[in-house]
């Protein structure tokens, strides 16, 4: 048995398409940088500014007697907090491989991500709390005051939005925080209406509820976002990707006899890690290259895989089933 990965190495001039860690050139290395150098300061200036929001709407809150406003600027702050976290991981993901941590840090950002969605749901659980209490008790509540400092939100969490969109495609961290800004977006928007209305009628019934209405749409976020988070660090195969289909395709390539002992996992939000064992006919390693080229090609195109790991072998390992056994170690079933 041998594992093979080194075309990835030796054709990387050759093979554009195929996606590699030891796929970088020079140029792509310092654009590469760039890129990450940009990402760090969109979250510093987002982690800036979502200090600012929180402190004025939670004093402004006070002021007015809001607790729909107080609740915004708990969750903006939840925020503040978040992208803190997000900074710190995304500072330690820059790390590289190392003796004692070969995968990197990448899933540095997946525990920031879990330990996020946690802290929102922690702060649901408050908020919840006081808006009931209003319910049974409602406090008079300026909607002057409340118009004016919700506008603050809508114009920073906008912003905020704004600047992490690009970059939430690629990180579930990331993402998770431009999910809450976008959230922060639309409920201080929702309160700007509350205060017009509570402005006009004296509808004070109206601020509890908003603040129900925003623990929900908190609660769901980070409910997705954890469950999401769990997923990668259970090494849970990733959404979207059919471990059959994967074994059909493979099954379909003229020179593979069999394909079994199939493994597919998450190293961190946009990088997906591939494993399995290939039945060929006997032959010299140096002959498998050309196959091991057209499966990588096939698995990053198809299916969105870009860390596979094959086991090149002659025959097959335990049953040959799609899991084999857990306990294969490239020896025959002890009978």
């Amino acid at each position: 048995m041998r594992v093979i990965n080194k075309n990835q190495e030796n054709n990387c001039s050759d093979n554009q398409s195929i996606v590699s860690d030891h796929c970088t050139n020079n140029h792509g290395h310092h654009h590469h940088n760039h890129i990450k150098d940009a990402i760090g300061s969109r979250l510093l200036f987002t982690l800036i500014l979502n200090l600012i929001i929180p402190l004025s709407q939670f004093f402004g809150g006070i002021y007015a007697g809001s607790v729909a406003l107080i609740s915004d600027a708990t969750h903006n702050f939840s925020d503040f907090i978040a992208v803190f976290i997000s900074l710190i991981a995304y500072r330690m993901g820059k790390k590289g491989a190392t003796i004692d941590n070969t995968f990197g840090y990448r899933r540095a950002e997946i525990f920031a991500a879990l330990l996020n969605a946690s802290i929102l749901i922690v702060f649901s659980i408050f908020i919840l709390r006081e808006a009931f209490h209003r319910f049974s008790q409602p406090e008079i509540v300026s909607g002057e005051v409340v118009m004016c400092f919700a506008g603050i939100g809508i114009l920073g969490n906008g912003l905020s939005a704004w600047m992490l969109y690009k970059d939430s495609k690629h990180s579930l961290n990331i993402r998770g925080a431009f999910i809450h800004m976008l959230g922060d977006f639309f409920t201080s928007i929702a309160v700007l209406i509350s205060g017009a209305i509570m402005f006009f009628v004296q509808w004070y019934w109206l601020d509890p509820l908003l603040s129900v209405m925003i623990v929900v749409f908190i609660f769901v976020n980070a409910w997705s976002i954890l469950k999401a988070s769990v997923k990668i660090l259970m090494n849970a195969t990733p959404e979207g990707i059919d471990l059959q289909a994967i074994q059909e395709s493979l099954s379909d390539i003229q020179e593979i006899i069999g394909v079994h002992y199939l493994h597919t996992w998450q190293l961190s939000s946009s990088d997906i890690a591939f494993s399995c064992h290939l039945v060929v006919e006997d032959q010299l390693v140096s002959h498998t290259e050309k196959l091991v080229e057209q499966i990588n090609h096939l698995l990053l195109h198809k299916f969105g895989i870009n860390h596979p790991i094959l086991q090149i072998e002659t025959k097959n390992c335990g049953e040959g089933s799609l899991f084999c056994e857990m306990s294969c170690n490239g020896k025959e079933k002890q009978k």
